[in-house]
């Protein structure tokens, strides 16, 4: 038989289960150490960045500023058996009751937290922001006042990557250290929200004239250090603000606010490029390569290679295209393939054309100074789509030329096809006013996008490439070979210059020769090589003028 006094003796486990399930947590705060610690349902109450136990400072930083107050309840001395009661909010939690007593030191407390009555209704259970519902029911409630809103959202880049290489529950804490930063970085009357798995939201007041976008990107994309990985946030962020008629319909506004982020994720298409040593293809390696790879412009690790463009006849170096190279301190050479698409997503694309724009015209004016048979050379860099749609790319590249001391013509800019045909009357304004400033244009890739000729003949081009896949299958297929001779002849009909990528024999080389190309580039000449033997190669062109292997 059990004794009474032994069936009244609660087990940790039981007393912790038990707080779990009615989502209650205790609280004790320990005044020699400075530490206050929690146990049980810290998720729901929105204590889980601080639990097991944290610094005063710490959970001061994640309490809305006007519950501020009453934190220092919970700090200051007081007679021993004082009760302690007390509302806070945390900046991704509901709102919460702390009740406790004064310890025997009168220094130290211990209590329970609860969630206050009405605090979590319409709460995200991660975040504690508001849930889609609720979110969208506030905006209808401003929208039927006949209140101007402004909505801006953000969309957290890469989230399944993370689920696949931290697991779901550090993932989650990512979303809540995202959410904390958004509710405190804004004042009391925005409503911040959580509209989708990776989706946040505020609404501001249309009278509010802070740069709503860029305060969510400086709070947001912060590193943070989750389960020893530095996790560097990347979003795509999106503004929309409400129109007269949507009063009864504030769908029509949450529509056009994902149209808005679709807009934004469109942009900062990767460069194409080769190269050799492979990547890690694991999500947890491409996390650490991501990690590195934020700073790896400022610290010189990314910089342009250059492969030589020849002239088909007589093997003569013309110039060089600039191609963007990550050597990084532990891994070495990564793969374009492996890098360009994690700066896409982390909207660095934007930064590495100028980095390779500026980098490269140095050097060119370099090679031009210090070599008398140079004086005739050109670099060609490839422009993202990002790049195009940017109003500061003009005179950007005007500075360049000016500061560089290059000829006209000397630096040039290559838009593939594709691109340019995304928006080709804004494409068409752009290289004019590209061509204008000194640049020389070329179009890339050409023969595999559906540009028209009508806006061919109008762009200010000197120069058509010919995609490598038509130089690579010529000498089989002969739809390759009729593309190659069109295009060229099609090129010295405008006064173009031509130039064929993936020249890798001299039988190809004499081939494209016969079709009418004027200039070829490939692995036939060279890789893609660092500056320092892109100028042996210069050196040695002086000497060697045909550098093109035989036919096998």
């Amino acid at each position: 038989m059990v004794r009474a006094a032994e069936a009244a003796i609660w087990s940790a486990t039981e007393v912790l289960e038990a707080l779990a399930g009615c989502e209650t947590a205790l609280w004790s705060w320990d005044a020699e150490k400075r530490l206050l610690r929690f146990t049980g349902a810290a998720q729901p109450l929105g204590l889980t960045l601080l639990a097991p136990y944290c610094k005063p400072e710490a959970f001061l930083a994640l309490v809305q500023p006007r519950y501020r107050a009453g934190l220092l309840t919970l700090f200051q001395p007081s007679e021993p058996g004082e009760p302690i009661e007390t509302r806070l909010r945390l900046a991704l939690g509901p709102e919460t009751l702390w009740r406790g007593v004064r310890l025997e030191d009168g220094r130290s407390a211990a209590g329970t937290v609860i969630e206050a009555v009405g605090g979590a209704a319409g709460r995200d259970r991660l975040t504690g922001l508001l849930d889609r519902t609720a979110f969208v029911e506030a905006l209808s409630q401003r929208l039927a006042a006949g209140e101007p809103v402004r909505m801006v959202a953000a969309d957290m880049a890469r989230l399944r990557r993370l689920n696949e290489a931290l697991g779901p529950e550090k993932a989650d804490r990512v979303l809540q250290a995202l959410a904390s930063r958004l509710a405190t970085a804004f004042p009391q009357d925005t409503t911040p929200g959580r509209i989708g798995e990776d989706e946040f939201a505020i609404l501001l007041h249309e009278d509010d004239r802070r740069d709503a976008v860029a305060a969510m990107r400086r709070a947001l994309e912060q590193p943070l250090r989750i389960g020893g990985v530095d996790i560097h946030p990347t979003l795509w962020i999106a503004e929309t603000r409400s129109e007269p008629d949507e009063a009864a319909a504030p769908h029509q506004m949450m529509r056009r606010a994902a149209l808005a982020m679709s807009s934004a994720k469109a942009t900062g298409k990767a460069l194409a490029g080769t190269i050799s040593q492979k990547a890690p293809t694991d999500s947890l390696g491409r996390l650490a390569l991501e990690a590195d790879l934020h700073g790896a412009l400022e610290r010189g690790e990314i910089m342009p290679f250059y492969q030589p463009v020849a002239h088909l006849a007589t093997g003569r170096l013309a110039g060089f295209e600039a191609l963007a190279r990550w050597r990084h301190p532990a891994r070495g050479l990564v793969a374009p393939d492996d890098f360009l698409p994690l700066l896409a997503d982390a909207g660095l694309i934007g930064a590495l054309g100028r980095h390779m724009l500026k980098t490269s015209a140095s050097q060119l004016a370099t090679w031009r100074t210090g070599h008398p048979g140079a004086g005739d050379l050109f670099v060609a860099v490839n422009l993202s789509t990002h790049d195009l749609e940017q109003d500061s790319l003009v005179p950007f590249i005007a500075d360049i030329i000016r500061t560089s001391g290059l000829p006209p013509r000397a630096l040039k800019v290559e838009v593939t096809e594709s691109d340019m045909m995304r928006d080709p009357e804004r494409a068409a304004v752009t290289l004019q006013a590209l061509r204008d400033a000194g640049a020389g244009v070329s179009l890339d890739d050409f023969g595999t996008g559906f540009s028209s000729l009508a806006y061919l003949t109008r762009l200010p081009l000197e120069t058509l490439k010919i995609d490598r896949y038509f130089v690579s299958t010529m000498t089989e297929n002969e739809g390759s070979a009729k593309i190659v001779k069109s295009v060229a002849s099609l090129g010295r009909d405008l006064g173009l210059e031509v130039v064929a990528e993936g020249v890798e024999t001299r039988a190809v080389a004499q081939r494209l020769l016969e079709l009418g190309c004027e200039y070829g580039q490939g692995y036939g000449y060279a890789p893609a090589l660092s500056a320092q033997e892109a100028e042996v190669y210069l050196n040695e062109s002086y000497l060697d003028v045909a550098p093109l292997r035989a036919s096998a």
